[in-house]
């Protein structure tokens, strides 16, 4: 379902808008969002995301361009969780171009800088730097760059970073600056759910 009060970009592709719940958030130009998907109210998403299944995005969540949320991501807003009171909002922010592998969990009241890297599995508690990667529960920074073309570098040296060979021309201009690595952890982790 899509609330009618949701502010959608142009060209945003909603995969299957009947298995989504999203309720008045703004989502960016040419982003995707995948099925089983939760966004809720007061939600702001960037230009040229990639959100997979499975994830939830609540509350006071503000999301850059260009950043990749990989497979089942849940965000909470609040660090003590009680049913005697409402929900005391910790706003989280997620810089330009970071990445975040499947099932990492962003605990309320993070930020991660443009281009961060975090890992499949990560809890994140702490902020997490730009030009960084943080694995691990709870996650630590395990590298850390000058700049974009050192982060890139070191990827290249570690893993194959061609775009898997079914990613058409649409997919990869929805990605933007991104680049191949970003292409290829998407590629991954969709045959890993075939």
């Amino acid at each position: 379902m899509i609330d009618p009060d949701v502010v959608l970009g142009a060209n945003v592709k909603i995969f299957a808008p009947e298995l989504v719940n999203i309720f008045g958030c703004t989502i960016g130009d040419h982003t995707f969002v995948g099925p089983f998907v939760e966004i809720t109210r007061g939600v702001t998403i960037g230009e040229r995301c990639l959100i997979e299944s499975h994830s939830f995005i609540c509350d006071g969540v503000q999301i850059g361009d260009g950043v990749f949320i990989g497979h089942g991501v849940m965000f909470t807003n609040d660090l003590y969780p009680m049913t005697y009171r409402q929900v005391r909002r910790k706003g989280t922010v997620i810089g330009d171009h970071a990445s975040l592998g499947s099932n990492a969990t962003i605990i309320g009241g993070i930020h991660i800088g443009e281009h961060a890297i975090i890992g499949a599995g990560a809890v994140i508690t702490k902020d997490v730097p730009a030009y960084s990667i943080a694995v691990g529960n709870p996650a630590r920074v395990k590298r850390r760059f000058d700049d974009l073309a050192s982060l890139r570098a070191f990827i290249e040296t570690r893993q194959e970073t061609a775009p898997a060979a079914n990613s058409g021309p649409k997919l990869q201009s929805m990605i933007g600056e991104l680049g191949a690595t970003v292409m290829a952890q998407a590629a991954n982790a969709r045959k890993r759910n075939l």
